[in-house]
């Protein structure tokens, strides 16, 4: 604006940067790191990235994959917390959407309710690429791709393991169910797929399920509910590997030996999960990798650039029982 030489110049500078003090209000919100408004002004691909949280030690992967991946690849990052709320998203989104970025990417709080933001930003020509959780909208044209894990699979692993474990018992076998935050994708998929898999033997019953919010104080606070609940507990499985490290504190403190009185099952694999599996307090770990920060970056630079991508592109993952724990832990990345 500071060449404008038109007779309504002030007036128009005047209302730009209220423009920009109201944008830097709304970013603000969601405790971002946004850095100056508009594309980049030395011509690198600006990328706009809104991350669920820190809920667990597998987000704060994410968000280093991610942070990392970006300075490699010369893309500009734009980065926003949305502190698990999905307000705060939605608001960074636009956000985004105003600054004029080149592409606009998220890992969705939860599944509903995005089509009215992610119209605005297909009409104002900037794609979406969704990382790790999916939307269920029923339009795909208002997203590029989805990169991330198969949670049914996830859910599903978790469950034939549990099948071929318990084959042998007696009697039922009574689960509790450490379920993520409510309404998020891979809640809905791993759930969906772990009773799929379970169907398949009578005895094997969930008596219990409750969402722990994927963090470690959740996964404690709730299966202390569970134990005072339900005296025969045989199996715990943990939508991720936070919730099942605190679960471990809360089984500990009520006299149970973890990984020998009740069977733990829990996905993820980051470092930590890893290490209680090789120690014996975890029996079974369906890897959920966070690495995704060098696909989304290749990603990013297709989209922009107009090529066709795939619309669903899976990460590569594996399982892990607690010998495969002791030899994969010296080189684990996270």
């Amino acid at each position: 604006m500071r060449n404008m030489r038109m007779p309504m110049a002030r007036r128009r500078a005047i209302a730009v940067a209220a423009a920009v003090l109201l944008a830097g209000s709304v970013a603000a919100c969601g405790n971002s790191d946004t850095g100056s408004d508009g594309a980049g002004d030395d011509g690198k691909l600006v990328l706009g990235f809104s991350q669920v949280g820190a809920e667990s030690g597998w987000r704060t992967a994410n968000t280093v994959s991610i942070q990392e991946a970006a300075g490699e690849a010369g893309i500009e990052l734009k980065f926003d917390d949305a502190q698990q709320k999905q307000e705060n998203q939605i608001r960074a989104i636009r956000n985004y959407i105003q600054q004029k970025v080149d592409v606009i990417a998220f890992s969705p709080v939860v599944e509903s309710g995005w089509d009215t933001v992610l119209k605005e930003a297909k009409d104002a020509g900037i794609p979406v690429i969704l990382t790790d959780r999916a939307v269920d909208s029923a339009d795909k044209s208002l997203y590029k791709t989805f990169l991330g894990s198969d949670f049914v699979k996830e859910g599903r692993l978790s469950g034939e393991w549990l099948v071929e474990e318990k084959k042998a018992a007696t009697g039922d076998v009574n689960i509790v169910e450490l379920q993520g935050t409510t309404g998020s994708a891979p809640a809905n998929d791993r759930k969906k797929g772990f009773g799929e898999a379970i169907a398949a033997d009578p005895k094997l019953k969930i008596i219990a399920s409750q969402s722990g919010d994927f963090t470690r104080a959740g996964g404690k606070q709730v299966m202390e509910q569970f134990l005072r609940a339900h005296p025969k507990i045989d199996v715990l499985f943990a939508h991720n590997d936070d919730m099942g490290l605190g679960a471990l504190e809360a089984i500990t403190a009520a006299g149970k030996v973890p990984g020998q009185d009740i069977t733990i099952i829990t996905i993820d694999a980051v470092k930590d999960g890893m290490q209680a599996l090789a120690d014996g307090k975890f029996n079974f770990i369906a890897e959920c990798s966070p690495l995704l920060g060098p696909q989304l970056m290749d990603l990013a630079k297709k989209v922009h650039a107009g090529e066709e991508v795939p619309p669903r592109i899976e990460t590569e993952e594996t399982t892990f029982t607690q010998e495969q724990a002791k030899e994969a832990l010296p080189n684990r990345k996270y």
